[in-house]
């Protein structure tokens, strides 16, 4: 006789309404209607921004709502494989039926997870920026490893990505980088990234093949979309630089003066950008960047909560990390906030961080629940 599922589908039924719940999927549904119905306007184009904002947002519910649907029709079809099964005798569906509750429970600890990522801007993109620390050319080499982790990391969830500026070292790598990553719950996911990353590996750029300890700073700021509204950044208050971009080793890049430099007066904050192909669009994207970068210092001042690693990376060396990718004597990647760990250090920096986010975003929830 084959094995009934009854019991663990009705279980895993019970975590399914309970997610409905917490994801509001009614609401969603709701939402996703009016967003298609302005998303159909006609007029919608000739407003670029409002249109931007639509779009984008219905992809998000579009993706949220797509991601749930599929696990309850998936936990029906289920339903009924699992009566035909012990009508049947049929052992080999009733495998099946087995195999389909774990992919569900798989599904499940996701969704779930993303529940937590109710911070007031954790569904934004995200703004991501890398500093080199102490370390000489070994740091600047784990900047450009961590621009690379990140990027293969957004890549792999099917994130778009923009590389706004690259500035290089004399020798190798990069002395800093700031990049866009725009996908459902960017800055939530990516919000667990911000601090400080040490590197400890043999040196590939010392001759007598030394163990090297390198530091990056990692920051990510939310980039709203009422940045156009909301920050006003005066002409007077700003200094707007133009270069030619260029590449590693002063290989030109552009044969005009196109990459734009931004920096606002009052704060010190700078915004590069040498992405875009004219002048024009590279001090657009480099505004942008400089919008976001004033709305989390005015966040940060409301809160009376500025990090101090903002006003530079001088801080960024021993005993300021928040994670540790150690390459040599051993190999680890550990979080020491979350203490999570993993001994595949090249998975990591392939771009599998989801273990490491997961867990963070998890021991946040515990911190927050504690608080309560």
């Amino acid at each position: 006789m084959a094995d009934r599922h009854a019991d663990e589908l009705a279980a895993v039924r019970a975590r399914v309404a309970q997610l409905a719940h917490d994801l509001d999927i009614e609401v969603k549904r709701d939402r996703r209607g009016e967003l298609q119905e302005r998303a159909a306007e006609p007029g919608l184009w000739d407003d670029t921004e409002r249109a931007r904002r639509v779009t984008t947002e219905l992809s998000r519910v579009e993706v949220e709502l797509v991601r749930f649907e599929r696990l309850a029709e998936r936990l029906d079809d289920l339903d009924v494989l699992d009566e035909l099964a012990a009508e049947e005798d049929d052992a080999a569906s009733a495998a099946e039926v087995a195999n389909g509750l774990a992919e569900i429970r798989a599904e499940l600890d996701r969704l779930e997870l993303a529940t937590m990522l109710g911070g007031e801007h954790d569904h934004e993109d995200a703004l991501v920026s890398i500093h080199a620390g102490e370390g000489g050319v070994d740091a600047m080499d784990w900047a450009q490893m961590l621009l690379r982790m990140y990027l293969r990391w957004a890549e792999n969830r099917g994130f778009d990505t923009d590389v706004f500026d690259r500035s290089y070292g004399e020798e190798a790598g990069l002395k800093s980088t700031t990049f866009e990553v725009r996908g459902p719950d960017a800055y939530g996911w990516l919000s667990t990234e911000h601090g400080v990353h040490r590197l400890v590996r043999i040196s590939p750029f010392d001759s007598q093949a030394r163990r090297q300890t390198s530091f990056a700073l990692v920051d990510v700021v939310p980039i709203l979309p009422e940045l156009d509204d909301e920050i006003v950044v005066p002409d007077e208050d700003i200094r707007v630089d133009v270069y030619r971009s260029s590449g590693p080793g002063g290989q030109s890049v552009n044969t005009t003066d196109s990459a734009v430099r931004i920096t606002h007066l009052p704060t010190g904050l700078v915004a590069s950008c040498q992405n875009e192909k004219s002048q024009h669009q590279n001090r657009a994207a480099a505004l942008r960047v400089l919008k976001a970068k004033l709305a989390e210092l005015q966040r940060q001042k409301r809160a009376d909560q500025l990090d101090e690693l903002r006003g530079g990376v001088q801080n960024v060396g021993f005993g300021s990390q928040i994670r540790s990718y150690v390459m040599h004597p051993y190999q680890m990647v550990k979080d020491l906030r979350s203490e999570h760990e993993t001994g595949n250090v090249q998975a990591v920096l392939d771009g599998d961080l989801d273990p490491l986010l997961d867990a963070e975003l998890r021991r946040r929830a515990r911190e927050t629940a504690v608080q309560k």
